[in-house]
């Protein structure tokens, strides 16, 4: 199956060198204040001739800035006073769903290029994708041996107006379900993936539904420890774009909780079964995207490749909460 990618094309990094592509990328805000060190695009991606700064008087020779939504829509009256250089970007980044991104009213005609989860950005980056296995990579074992656990649940932002926690609720009287973070059970070592590789089923649920909003939740938490992700977030379509349709248990499949955890439990008595869900181990690993990192970095691939590009964009409310 042709599965989605992130950046231009897809996410090789392979080397870019053509005439003219140094580019100076600032970092107008830190997205949630991060303070990681910026990275050498050339070391971790292979993406030469790149400058990330988050220096503003390197404002007039910028080739492009990055603007987080998160902060923008705090400081809106702090972006950049001075006149705009001639050719400079302006690139509208976010990863939060359209139910956490507050108003996007008065962004249309401001940026350049797009940058989130959503297919059809600018600079397209899912939270993760599956790639190819190279022929010379190890397929992982798919014993289930370990895995004494049934269910598992990691969840941070514990709000009762959620869907996903209301479906919980219901769940939880029909099948166990162990429940890690901040209100919940301690992370065994603080590791997400050695707690739940120890779990046959993972509750990737999301926070909001939302087109293309399949976060960690799926590729991190779920399929990079091996557990088989149970989903609640877009429609199965959506999540076929992404992984392969055996890959993963959609709670829209089922007539309601109960109907669920009685195939969860038929799955869990017969093994052959089971491991269908995991045949795409075969085929495909699991890249999860590096936060904040290889966002800039895939960043400054676009505006290499978009260099003698001119757009501006002009309906972001209107496309991002479609």
């Amino acid at each position: 199956m042709n599965l989605p990618t992130s950046g231009l094309d897809a996410p090789t990094h392979s080397e870019l060198r053509i005439d003219d592509t140094r580019v100076t990328l600032l970092i107008w805000w830190r997205p949630f204040g991060n303070r990681d060190p910026l990275p050498n695009c050339a070391v971790r991606y292979g993406i030469l001739d790149c400058t990330v700064t988050t220096k503003r008087s390197a404002y007039p020779r910028a080739d492009a800035v990055i603007i987080h939504q998160r902060e923008l829509m705090l400081n809106w009256n702090a972006l950049p006073r001075a006149p705009r250089p001639p050719s400079q970007k302006w690139i509208w980044m976010n990863f939060e769903s359209p139910s956490h991104s507050g108003s996007l009213i008065g962004l249309d005609g401001v940026f350049n290029l797009t940058m989130s989860y959503r297919r059809g950005s600018d600079v397209f980056l899912p939270y993760g994708y599956l790639q190819p296995r190279r022929g010379d990579e190890d397929t992982p074992q798919m014993s289930v041996q370990h895995r004494r656990g049934m269910v598992a649940w990691i969840v941070s932002n514990w709000n009762e107006q959620h869907e996903r926690v209301r479906f919980y609720r219901t769940l939880r009287r029909y099948v166990r379900v162990d429940v890690f973070g901040r209100a919940a059970r301690d992370l065994i070592s603080d590791s997400v993936v050695r707690t739940v590789s120890r779990y046959k089923f993972y509750l990737a649920f999301e926070n909001s539904l939302h087109t293309d909003y399949i976060t960690e939740k799926l590729w991190r938490n779920a399929l990079l420890s091996g557990a088989v992700p149970v989903v609640l977030g877009p429609s199965r379509e959506n999540y076929e774009l992404f992984l392969p349709a055996d890959a993963f248990i959609h709670v829209k499949d089922f007539s309601g909780p109960r109907a669920l955890a009685a195939y969860l439990k038929h799955l869990d008595r017969n093994y052959s079964l089971y491991r269908r869900y995991l045949n795409w181990m075969s085929h495909y690993s699991v890249h999860v995207t590096s936060f904040w990192e290889e966002h800039y970095c895939m960043a400054c691939r676009a505006v290499q490749a978009s260099r003698h590009q001119h757009k501006t964009v002009s309906d972001i409310a209107l496309w991002f909460k479609s």
